[in-house]
């Protein structure tokens, strides 16, 4: 897997700068006093910064100047101190906390000159884990506009460094199918192929990426190869799942290879992002 250019590994601090400029634009352009951001992609998409979504909210938002702020947990301001250059990192005690986060961040927003009219990926903390709160039109009193389509129009055209990172994805994609091959044969199972595919790939690019990767890894990341079950008659049945099913002389096999995106515990410059080998992904 060497290979002579370094692999990339990261969007540029000024990429991310233009990405925020070109929403600024829109929201300037709608007289609008700034925008929010609840979904965790659109965030990462936004400014590299990476949590794991849970019912504690974690929101960021920019004002039409410019000036940036993030809401996240009071256990969780030192990591973001150390990891973004956000201008504020305002927290809260706990969820759902005497006081709801909303209500706090509405203060905030306020202070930010976030009223009135205001865009927003959605109108509130989506329900993650069990979350209640109110929704961000009702907690700051303003008219909220609809920003998704527009983020997501920006998320389809990809620049020149997330063309880079899909080829990364994919270089490591076929690795890891190449891993597959090798441990399918008959009387094996699906899980025992996938399983040493995905590890041996995953290892095998943190050894050579080392730092470059940042190892901040969930459960599901990482390089992984397998069937999801079209293995044989199976092979026709579109999105099925794994079932365990151990491989027999001219089975018909359907298989699927990703490489997930993450982020590494760094400053903004140095992050690690990553995006499957569709190119769909949100990194």
């Amino acid at each position: 897997m060497n290979e002579k250019t370094q692999p990339r590994t990261g969007i540029p601090t000024a990429e991310l700068e233009s990405r925020r400029e070109r929403l600024l634009e829109h929201v300037r352009r709608e007289d609008l006093a700034g925008y929010v951001l609840f979904d965790a992609s659109y965030i990462q998409y936004f400014t590299s910064f990476n949590f794991l979504a849970t019912e504690r909210p974690v929101v960021f938002a920019q004002n039409a100047a410019g000036d940036m702020t993030v809401l996240v947990p009071e256990f969780e301001v030192e990591r973001v101190r150390a990891e973004t250059t956000f201008d504020r990192v305002e927290s809260y005690p706990e969820y759902p906390g005497t006081e709801h986060p909303m209500r706090i961040f509405a203060r905030v927003l306020a202070e930010l000159g976030i009223k009135g009219s205001v865009g927003a990926d959605q109108d509130g903390y989506p329900g993650i884990l069990g979350y209640q709160g109110p929704s961000l039109g009702d907690a700051t009193g303003s008219n909220i506009t609809p920003l998704a389509v527009v983020i997501e129009s920006m998320m389809m055209r990809k620049s020149e460094n997330e063309i880079a990172l899909i080829r990364e994805s994919a270089r490591w994609c076929e690795h890891a199918h190449r891993l597959l091959q090798e441990y399918t044969r008959p009387g094996a199972t699906e899980a025992e192929a996938s399983l040493r595919a995905g590890y041996e790939a995953t290892l095998a690019m943190l050894q050579e990426l080392g730092d470059r990767y940042g190892g901040q890894q969930a459960s599901s990341d990482g390089v992984s190869a397998g069937y999801r079950g079209q293995i044989g008659r199976n092979a026709a049945i579109p999105h099925t799942f794994a079932g365990n099913i151990v491989f027999e002389p001219g089975d018909v096999l359907a298989t699927v290879a990703s490489s997930a995106k993450r982020a590494s515990r760094r400053p903004p410059t140095r992050r690690a992002q990553w995006t499957n080998s569709s190119g769909l992904s949100r990194g």
